[in-house]
């Protein structure tokens, strides 16, 4: 037994309950239908006509549907009779490379085959102008040659930053089509100034290039496809900002303010771009962006296959287990750092060989009183928080204070012989 395995020995974790809370979940019934009324909005697809040369982009974000929604609005826009192709718009994603970015497209189920388009993927751009302040603007080659750009993306609040237009469309057109030096110039001064460069490139582009319309997509607290809006290019800043008021609003939130412990059991790029939504952990990659439970420990556990070995996202953790970091790519996840400039979610944390070692070395360092009071959570992972395991400190409130949970039995924790925990997991 070695040192650290001494002296948490004594440690007892408290025993946890399953709990269900619910959500809103209205979501669309029959997607294909509902691009096809949303495309029937002027400006949009009325604007294409045959022989067009149509640049789609499609990003690396876990959206929901996404191969369906891609395979209809490529139908759809075919149907006019012009030519479809799909850029990959992810930034400096997939290690920053065409052949990593064409990858990340193919294992999120956007086959050309399947969809119905080509995917054109190289990371060549053309700078399109300067910010009064000097700042380089990019996009990509490949879009600029088309005679139309139709954005494709998920409005959803930013995990770094506060503003009025965040994670969406816009974000898509200067950053995702900006490719890495795109990305890269977006990024050059921080997160602090991230809200006004959106809109500031996103006007010079709009105004510069031939962006069309884009297709914004809100989901729903379990992941579900809510709603699909076509905005036509001159009204993407005016009306992104309400959609992003929609998807805050639609956010799934953990019942609780203050927690000693939260344990997560996998992170992924495929989850959020952070590893994990901060607006639900609470833990922020900087000090732009706020929201979300006090956590004195965050204890995480491993990283999702459809990652890739991306761990973007580790270093805003306490305490991780060793099978999470033995998969952890450097090649895959130092890019995101490098291009936004913060290093701290890409640090390696305080690293434990099992999880058991991880709870406990969470519980002994929380500064609790004692196992009964610890007040932990643990979830499967931020996109599924319709169920987690809570501790009896956390039970006793939320049994007294909320309605509309069900709150299981108190049991202990279960570990298999090599200490990790045993494959039940929160379904979320």
């Amino acid at each position: 037994m070695g040192n650290y395995a001494e002296l948490l020995q004594s440690v007892t974790l408290p025993r946890v309950a399953r709990i269900r809370q619910t959500f809103p979940d209205d979501h669309l019934l029959d997607i294909p239908q509902e691009i096809r009324e949303a495309l029937k909005r002027e400006g949009t697809l009325d604007r294409i006509h045959t022989g067009d040369k149509v640049a789609l982009s499609v990003g690396s974000r876990g959206i929901n549907n996404l191969p369906l929604i891609v395979q209809t609005l490529v139908a759809e826009l075919r149907k006019t009779g012009a030519e479809v192709t799909i850029i990959p718009a992810m930034g400096s994603h997939g290690g920053a490379t065409a052949e990593g970015q064409q990858e990340i497209l193919l294992r999120l189920g956007i086959v050309p085959e399947a969809v119905g388009a080509e995917i054109k993927s190289n990371m060549d751009v053309k700078m399109i102008g300067r910010l009064q302040d000097g700042l380089p603007v990019y996009l990509s080659e490949d879009a600029l040659e088309a005679d139309h750009i139709v954005l494709l993306n998920r409005i959803k609040p930013h995990t770094a930053f506060r503003g009025p237009i965040e994670s969406g469309l816009v974000k898509m057109l200067t950053i995702g089509l900006g490719k890495q030096k795109g990305a890269e110039a977006c990024h050059e001064r921080g997160f602090k100034y991230m809200a006004q460069y959106l809109i500031e490139m996103g006007t010079l582009l709009l105004e510069k290039t031939k962006v069309t319309f884009g297709l914004g997509i809100i989901e729903n607290a379990y992941d579900q496809t809510h709603s699909i809006t076509a905005i036509p290019a001159e009204h993407l800043l005016s009306e992104e900002p309400n959609l992003l008021m929609l998807a805050k609003n639609l956010m799934p939130s953990l019942p609780v303010k203050q927690l000693d412990v939260l344990v997560v059991d996998e992170i992924g790029k495929d989850i959020s771009g952070d590893g994990m939504d901060p607006n639900v952990t609470g833990r922020y990659p900087t000090p732009y962006a706020h929201g979300g439970p006090e956590v004195s420990k965050m204890a995480l556990l491993d990283l999702t296959e459809r990652s890739h070995g991306n761990a973007n996202g580790i270093g805003t953790a306490d305490l991780v287990a060793k099978r999470l970091v033995d998969k952890m790519d450097l090649e895959q996840t130092y890019p995101n750092a490098l291009t936004s400039t913060v290093t701290g979610p890409v640090k390696i944390p305080l690293t434990l060989d099992s999880d058991y070692d991880v709870l406990r070395a969470a519980v002994k360092t929380c500064n609790a009183d004692g196992p009964s009071n610890v007040r932990l959570v643990r979830i499967k992972n931020t996109l599924s928080i319709g169920e987690f395991w809570a501790s009896e400190a956390v039970v006793k409130e939320l049994s007294t204070h909320l309605v509309g949970l069900e709150i299981g039995e108190l049991e202990e924790w279960k570990f298999n012989e090599a200490g990790n925990l045993m494959s039940e997991k929160c379904n979320g």
